[in-house]
């Protein structure tokens, strides 16, 4: 049984990397300075503070909130639009072990796996729906928990 407890070596340090890699404003800022600097300054302030406004566009939006949920296109009396929806991620984890081996034509061999992965359920925690139309958002939609 020595092989539990490298698997578990394994297994934690994997499920901490994923559950722990949320984007934050202030990362996704960083990684895109040049596209942020050439907001103004009061879309500057909201987008720092993960705020979408009405006016915005879709790399405002992205830089605030990050990557939606789910986008999906809606048509109503006033025409076609956008709508992005942002999910607060409901922690799942999952993890499968497996082991092999082989013996025989004068050798032998073992191998073993460990595979981690972590989600967020479709529609689970619904926070947000940002529409747009014409590149630009035109209404911000919250639910009363978000």
């Amino acid at each position: 049984m020595r092989l539990l407890p490298k698997l578990f070596l394994c297994v934690i340090p994997s499920f901490l990397l994923f559950t722990g890699c949320s984007s934050t404003p202030q990362d996704r800022i960083s990684q895109n300075r040049a596209l942020y600097e050439s907001f103004p300054a009061d879309v500057q302030t909201k987008v720092s503070a993960g705020q979408v406004d009405i006016g915005f566009t879709p790399d405002m939006v992205r830089l605030a909130m990050g990557k939606p949920h789910k986008i999906y296109n809606r048509a109503d009396a006033q025409g076609e639009s956008e709508v992005w929806v942002f999910a607060k991620p409901k922690p799942q984890f999952s993890f499968g072990i497996g082991v092999g081996g082989y013996s025989g034509g004068g050798g032998s061999g073992t191998s073993t796996g460990v595979g981690v992965s972590t989600t967020t359920a479709p529609d689970d925690g619904e926070y947000m729906r940002v529409v747009f139309k014409g590149g630009r958002v035109t209404g911000v939609e919250r639910t009363s928990s978000g």
